[in-house]
């Protein structure tokens, strides 16, 4: 479990500063604008991709299998 922290602001949390700026969303934004967001992060935490909140989880097999 983890605690309720924040992802967007002066008090994110250090993990989401650097997910934003490694791969920001839409027209350059830094702003997280919904919790469901994904991050695809390979194993050296090179941020890879981010994904829309409509994204089905289901949808990114494929280029969660190239990282593999």
């Amino acid at each position: 479990m983890f605690a309720k922290i924040d992802v967007n602001g002066d008090s994110a949390h250090p993990l989401y500063r650097y997910l934003k700026t490694a791969a920001p969303g839409l027209l350059g934004s830094e702003g997280i604008k919904w919790n469901f967001c994904k991050f695809l992060v390979d194993r050296k935490g090179k941020v890879i991709a981010l994904y829309a909140p409509t994204t089905k989880p289901e949808s990114l097999v494929t280029d969660f299998e190239e990282l593999i």
